[in-house]
């Protein structure tokens, strides 16, 4: 019997107005333009909620670019779906925020790319960060909670400090510091955004001091990176676990990555019901669970724990989505890992930026 999953990740679209270095959307975005409709989306809402899903994160590439964003979040207060818009911040008038306020939205988490204006701007690919400090005044204006989500790495790591006061002026109620998954655009550049073991140590004791000296006023959270951790964590709480993720085009996933994994054969919501896709299809059956896992993952004591680790980076690091996550040091395959902290700790080189490259976006 497939688990009761409990959130809904509804990727809206892949089209954004940033360029973000580290952005996990596809790099072969072109391949994602027929987009679900309002109608496929109210109906594919309803029937996560019949599943017993209790939230859903209405999420991208940017959301707001599409134009039914206000119907989507009312169909899913109709539905009592708690309802996080996560959100670039562009882009947003105030009129438009009080819009989805009213329509059902609960909470925004709004991404920072830097405390610094000009790095942030960089990293975006487009004027940005001004923008973002506007829409942060609105949430709290309009008594929305507000999550402030940067992504750590190389370039940024260092005003770790920074970037913590920034959420603390902008009266954050939430701080994720999440350093970069590689994988999607933030792999091609990981040679650029991999930060050395010594930054990573320092980023834990400034986030624990952090969190201790605003306890009670912003809830302080930091995931480690996998690379440097020496085991890997679970994937979205485990393959088909918990976690819903429908793509842009329908595609009904375990986490937003899956479907870069070949040959798997991912259903959309427009061709079944929902219900019956979560509890039978092949695709989230195939790493559902352990009985798929292959040594040293079969006999490992945390294998209901990590199941294995990240299936996609498994892929793109090994060409295999089977074996053990490369990020574990017990992997056979850990040595691609191992070799890329060894670079970052040497000082080799690091390349320019490949920044996302935009998809056609139609106001």
């Amino acid at each position: 019997m497939a688990p009761r999953p409990y959130t809904l990740v509804a990727e809206l679209t892949y089209k954004c107005p940033l360029r973000c270095g580290y952005c996990s959307n596809p790099t072969n975005l072109e391949a994602y333009a027929k987009e679900l409709t309002e109608a496929d989306w109210t109906r594919a809402l309803t029937e996560a909620e019949a599943l017993g899903v209790m939230g859903v994160n209405l999420t991208g590439g940017e959301p707001l670019l599409r134009r039914d964003l206000e119907g989507i979040v009312a169909h899913a207060r109709g539905l009592g779906l708690y309802t996080s818009l996560i959100t670039s911040g562009l882009p947003l008038s105030r009129e438009r925020l009080v819009a989805l306020r009213d329509s059902g939205v609960d909470h925004v988490q709004l991404s920072f790319q830097d405390s610094d204006p000009a790095a942030s701007d960089r990293m975006a690919g487009v004027e940005a960060f001004d923008a973002k400090l506007e829409v942060a005044a609105w949430v709290k204006e309009l008594g929305l909670p507000l999550t402030i989500n940067v992504v750590l790495h190389a370039d940024n790591i260092e005003r770790l400090g920074a970037i913590i006061a920034l959420a603390e002026r902008l009266r954050a109620d939430r701080l994720e510091l999440a350093h970069t998954q590689y994988l999607g655009w933030a792999l091609a550049n990981r040679a650029r955004l991999l930060p050395t073991a010594d930054q990573i140590e320092a980023s834990r004791g400034i986030a624990k001091a952090a969190r201790e000296r605003l306890r009670g006023r912003v809830d302080v959270l930091m995931v480690l990176p996998d690379y440097v951790a020496g085991r890997p964590r679970a994937c979205m709480d485990g393959w088909g676990q918990r976690f819903i993720v429908v793509s842009p085009d329908g595609l009904v996933l375990p986490c937003s990555a899956a479907h870069t994994i070949p040959g798997l054969g991912f259903e959309s919501v427009r061709d079944r019901p929902l219900a019956e896709i979560w509890s039978t299809s092949p695709a989230l059956e195939r790493f559902r669970g352990e009985e798929w896992m292959r040594e040293p993952c079969r006999s490992c004591d945390r294998r209901t724990v990590d199941y294995g680790g990240c299936r996609c980076q498994a892929f793109h690091l090994t060409g295999d989505a089977s074996n053990t996550d490369p990020a574990c040091s017990l992997a056979p395959e850990h040595g691609i890992v191992a070799r890329a902290i060894a670079d970052a700790e040497r000082g080799a080189p690091r390349p320019e930026l490949v920044l996302r490259r935009l998809p056609v976006v139609r106001a």
